[in-house]
């Protein structure tokens, strides 16, 4: 096993910057994630650790060692990417056991390690078959299978359920969990999903436009984002953002108004805000509470309901929300659309950010 070490690292297409001074250390035997939108440079930061991409500045340690000039066949990782890339005219066993023919392995090594790996995989009964003969959940376990053989330092994972159908990445999210717990190694993955990285993760990286947003374990992320983009990105359904003027701050409370005329109470750190600054209050769907109140109280129109069986969503129309105000509630509620309901948000449980984006610390929380 080994740490990852980043270090200043950018890299460039000619003059088009695609990572801007990188700074992460992944700990030795962590689970950690990458997140972002497509484009963020998540793939590319991964692809530097594998060695298939150069960096263009920085340096970058795997294991304590620099590997900035290190080939990828000796850097002591293994990759899986989202197509299975698996050679149709040979069975389970051959794919899985090719890398260490090329090597020159011993043939009772070979074996040992195929069916042991298999065996974790919970594919060793299928080791006589070709790909064309297997589902997608299990091509991906031969591809997983073909990388434990090779006892990286480092497993590297793009996008490796991105293929699959929704019921079938559920399970295969277990499968990597329960993976990772069975080998202790370190493993780093990509995935555009948050409630992969949600399920997954250790740590997760939340990358935009090829910077790092906020490090930090999921519950870390969803209670205390530092700014509205890791908020808006971590969570499903996603935050309501809804704009609004500061009215008075403190190092305990802040009093907002919105655009509706509602004014919020908020148990946030704002002594740092000026009252008439504009503000953006940000607040999870279950947050919301169907209860009468003295205060903090919104009110909206229901314009449609998803009815989950376990919950309910319910989408509303409310001044200064660009889409729809998102509420979720128990999936025995009743709300129809066309309803008109009164909505309290509890003063520890909404989020502010600033003009610039950032949040103000929570109180509490």
């Amino acid at each position: 096993m080994a740490d990852v070490q980043f270090s200043a690292v950018n890299k460039s297409y000619g003059d088009v910057r695609i990572l801007h001074g990188i700074d992460l250390q992944i700990r030795d035997g962590e689970f950690m994630v990458f997140v972002g939108p497509s484009g963020c440079g998540k793939s590319t930061l991964l692809r530097t650790i594998a060695g298939l991409e150069d960096i263009s500045g920085g340096e970058l340690r795997i294991g304590g060692r620099r590997v900035n000039d290190v080939p990828p066949a000796e850097r002591g990782i293994a990759m899986v990417f989202q197509s299975y890339a698996l050679y149709p005219h040979m069975n389970l066993f051959d794919n899985m056991a090719f890398g260490l023919k090329l090597a020159k392995v011993p043939k009772a090594e070979i074996e040992r390690s195929v069916r042991q790996a298999a065996k974790v995989l919970h594919i060793d009964h299928l080791l006589d078959r070709k790909p064309k003969d297997l589902s997608g959940g299990q091509r991906q376990r031969v591809a997983i299978g073909r990388a434990i053989v090779r006892k990286p330092q480092v497993f590297l994972f793009d996008e490796p359920l991105s293929n699959l159908d929704a019921a079938l990445r559920v399970r295969m999210r277990y499968e990597f969990a329960k993976l990772h717990e069975e080998l202790k190694t370190t493993m780093v993955y990509v995935t555009h999903d948050q409630v992969e990285a949600m399920t997954l993760a250790d740590r997760i990286v939340v990358l935009n436009a090829g910077r790092i947003e906020q490090v930090g374990s999921p519950l870390e992320l969803y209670e205390h984002p530092r700014n509205l983009f890791v908020a808006g990105f971590i969570g499903s359904p996603k935050m309501n953002f809804i704009e609004g003027e500061l009215l008075s701050g403190t190092e305990l409370m802040a009093l907002v108004r919105l655009g509706s005329g509602a004014t919020l109470e908020l148990h946030v750190d704002a002594s740092r805000a000026k009252p008439g600054d504009k503000v953006t209050l940000g607040v999870r769907p279950e947050h919301f509470t169907l209860h009468a109140a003295e205060s903090n109280m919104l009110h909206a129109t229901v314009t449609f309901v998803e009815s989950l069986g376990g919950a309910t969503f319910a989408y509303c129309a409310f001044p200064g929300v660009e889409d729809a105000l998102t509420c979720e509630f128990d999936g025995r509620s009743r709300i129809r659309a066309g309803n008109d309901l009164k909505l309290h948000l509890p003063a520890d449980m909404g989020y502010l950010f600033d003009a610039a984006g950032m949040a103000f610390p929570r109180l509490g929380a």
